[in-house]
């Protein structure tokens, strides 16, 4: 039996793009996504929590993200999770789920952001990075 692992949001740019470049050339936009959620609590309180999402996007749709996305943009994203580790210089592991784009829509413009971190719709896809194509030691996001 196969297994699924699809993601979907809608969310709020907490900070630019940042376009990186694989040791064979490959381009890797990273940048972070805010969703919100609000309920009302047993007192009938109205509460909200902020949930912050780590966005890669490789090849066409990683030069997409740079050219097109900016800090406060609302965009829907959809891909895959992905849980890379590393160890660092001092020999401590580290771990960073991210969501691993494979399709990306402008949803609107530009509005505020919560401060827990820092047009038209453009729909692309990509492929998935080759085995040899993943991110090396010097760019643990």
């Amino acid at each position: 039996m196969r297994g699924l692992n699809k993601v979907m949001i809608i969310g709020y740019l907490g900070r630019d793009p940042e376009m990186r470049y694989t040791p064979s050339g490959r381009p890797v936009t990273t940048f972070s996504v805010a969703t919100v959620r609000g309920w009302t609590n047993s007192n009938g309180e109205r509460r909200e929590e902020t949930e912050w999402f780590n966005v890669v996007a490789w090849g066409n749709l990683a030069e997409i993200c740079k050219q097109r996305l900016h800090k406060g943009q609302q965009v829907y994203i959809e891909g895959r999770l992905q849980t890379r580790g590393w160890e660092d210089a001092d020999g401590r592991k580290h771990f960073r789920t991210e969501l691993v784009a494979q399709e990306m829509i402008i949803l609107g413009g530009r509005v505020q952001v919560p401060e827990q971190e820092e047009g038209q719709p453009l729909i692309g896809e990509e492929p998935e990075p080759g085995e040899n194509e993943t991110l090396n030691q010097e760019f643990p996001f």
